[in-house]
This record gives structure tokens, C-alpha cells and sequence, in this order.
């Protein structure tokens, strides 16, 4: 528990110094996948096993992809509105100390808490081998969701604004509003399948709260429903809405 906790803690701490240089907090975005690839690389260091170096890679290849991709997309950008809201103020004027406590602590802390699969993988031994594939392959319909939801929206704000519909609902968009939202969220339930379950029922019950929280958060509090609060302003997304499920996705429907 300790080793990942300095893994989330380093990784926060050097991108607190990297965010104060810049003068903008939401950096912090970029660390949040990395923060889990450098836990998952440290305990698949100090405990090397198949087992762990298998949840390394799938880790790696997640986060690396996320924070490569929060890293392209915000290049250039200002603030995140949501940081200035938290911390009552623009960015580290608010106070260090109140930045860095309700931000880069807290994410490390929650990476922390989320890594709980990860860790009891790391000091036990798999007990059941066809429940890590079967995980491994939850993983990748997470993965799919992420990777194919965010080409397709890029793919969409890429065209001109007054050649293209006004809500994307097409492809992944029409069977979900937050197709990367829900592959977030698949992602972790297959880490945990084959990080924790398949290590027995103890362990699988004794962790399960941490792909409960990430689906929680990202459904509720810090993803779908947040950017909703602005998405619903836009023309024609009420009727977008009643076809289209907020999280959990379903066939189109007209």
C-alpha cells in the first residue's frame, strides 16, 4: 500500500511543480492515467510476476493513451472553469496550499483508493487464470469505447461548425451520450475481474468498492453528468436525450 501510495504521491508532486510553472491547474488531467501506470510499474517491480506485469501493460496502455490524448486535445488552453469553480479563484491565486491539498493530494489519494485491484494482485497469486482473461477482455470493450468514442468526436468538431449537426449521435454517440465515460468505467470493472477476482472471492469482494468509486465519479460527479450541466444548453440536445442513454449504452433508436 505504501509503495503505491509514493508511486500516485510522486507523480502528483511533480506535476504540482510542472502546473506551477505554468500557471494552470488543470495539468493535473494529464497525470491523472499516469499516476496509475507508474503504480501499476512499481508494484509489477518490487512483486514481478506474470500476473502483475500483465496488469502493467494494460494499465500503461490505458493511462498512456489518456494522458497522451488529454495532453494533445488541451494544448494551448487556458483553465479549466471547473478548477477555478473548486478553488473559489483562478488557478494557484487562489492560495498553494488550498491547490495543493484539493487537488493534487486529493487526485493521489484517490488514484490511491482506485489502485486497490492492482495492489492485491501484486502480494497474492492468481487463483483462477480464465477469470484475468476475462477481464482482459471487459478491458478492452472499455478500451474500444474510449478509443473509437474520442476519434469519432474529433472527427466531428474537425468538420465546419455550419456543415455539421448540431449533436453528434452518430456511431458510439447514438448508443450512449459518454461512450468514453463508459469505457472509463469498463475499463476498471475488467481490472479489477483480473487483478483482484481472480485472485478468489476474498479479495474480489474486498476491493470491489474501487471500480464502484471510479464508476460513481465519472458518471455523477467529475465526468458525464458535469458536462452535461453546459451540453444541455446546446439546440437539440433534449430530443438527443430522450433517445440517447446518459451512461449505459443501448441499440439506437429513432
Amino acid at each position: 500500500m505504501l509503495v503505491a501510495l509514493l508511486a500516485a504521491a510522486g507523480v502528483m508532486g511533480v506535476t504540482a511543480a510542472v502546473s506551477k510553472r505554468q500557471d494552470r491547474v488543470a495539468v493535473v488531467d494529464v497525470a491523472w492515467g499516469s499516476s496509475f501506470v507508474a503504480i501499476a510499474i512499481v508494484l509489477a517491480l518490487v512483486w514481478p510476476d506474470g500476473h502483475s506485469w500483465l496488469l502493467a501493460l494494460l494499465v500503461t496502455i490505458w493511462g498512456g493513451r489518456l494522458a497522451w490524448h488529454i495532453a494533445r486535445r488541451s494544448h494551448g488552453a487556458g483553465e479549466d472553469p471547473r478548477y477555478e469553480k473548486m478553488l473559489g479563484g483562478p488557478g494557484w491565486h487562489a492560495g498553494a496550499a488550498k491547490v495543493v491539498v484539493r487537488v493534487f493530494l486529493t487526485q493521489a489519494v484517490v488514484a490511491f483508493i482506485i489502485s486497490a485491484p492492482l495492489q492485491a494482485a501484486a502480494i497474492a497469486d492468481v487463483q483462477w487464470w480464465p477469470v484475468v482473461w476475462l477481464g482482459v477482455l471487459v478491458w478492452a470493450v472499455g478500451l474500444f469505447f474510449e478509443v473509437v468514442g474520442d476519434r469519432q468526436l474529433a472527427a466531428y468538431k474537425a468538420k465546419p461548425r455550419e456543415s455539421r449537426p448540431k449533436i453528434l449521435d452518430t456511431g458510439l454517440w447514438g448508443w450512449t451520450r459518454h461512450p468514453n465515460y463508459f469505457g472509463d468505467a469498463c475499463v476498471w470493472w475488467g481490472l479489477w475481474i483480473a487483478g483482484a477476482v481472480s485472485l478468489g472471492w476474498v479479495p474480489g469482494l474486498v476491493t470491489v468498492f474501487a471500480p464502484i468509486a471510479m464508476t460513481f465519479f465519472i458518471r455523477n460527479v467529475t465526468g458525464a453528468k458535469l458536462l452535461e450541466q453546459t451540453m444541455s444548453q446546446r439546440e437539440g440536445w433534449s430530443e438527443y436525450a430522450d433517445r440517447v442513454p446518459l451512461f449505459f449504452p443501448r441499440p439506437p433508436r429513432r
